[in-house]
């Protein structure tokens, strides 16, 4: 996290002293105002490139630290591995229905199945099963 915060502060300032170098060098009439804009624009594209690879390779390494053949192994659904996900994030039934767009009685449904396929008498033991299990990415 502090090396996130690192990270965004160390390029405001850049685009900061960016901006600024740009302002003098446009009074002093060295650079017209298409070449500083499109200076800028190209800072901000390497910026957008950083944070999405950034982003991806936290994808990538949750992806593969989840055991795919275990959860064929309990006949877990697709669906019921989203509620599944959805309850690791701390999400009531109504916020999981709300979420998914379905209603909560179906939700009801889902989370009894896991804890039946999890045997798991309860959702924080569901959720520490499936960690065990190393069927969630967290």
């Amino acid at each position: 996290m502090k090396k996130t915060i690192f990270v965004f502060s160390a390029l405001i300032v850049a685009l900061l002293v960016l901006f600024q170098l740009s302002k003098y060098a446009y009074l002093s009439g060295d650079v017209s105002i298409e070449i500083i804009i499109a200076i800028i624009a190209v800072v901000f594209f390497f910026i957008g490139i950083y944070i999405n690879r950034k982003a991806h390779r936290k994808i990538e390494n949750i992806d593969s630290t989840i055991n795919l053949k275990k959860i064929e192994q309990l006949g877990i659904s697709q669906r019921e591995y989203e509620v599944l996900v959805k309850i690791s994030q701390g999400l009531s039934n109504k916020e999981i229905a709300e979420a998914l767009f379905v209603s909560e009685s179906t939700i009801k449904t889902h989370v009894s199945n896991l804890l039946v396929k999890l045997e798991a008498k309860r959702r924080t033991q569901a959720i520490q099963r499936a960690k065990d299990l190393q069927i969630l990415g967290i």
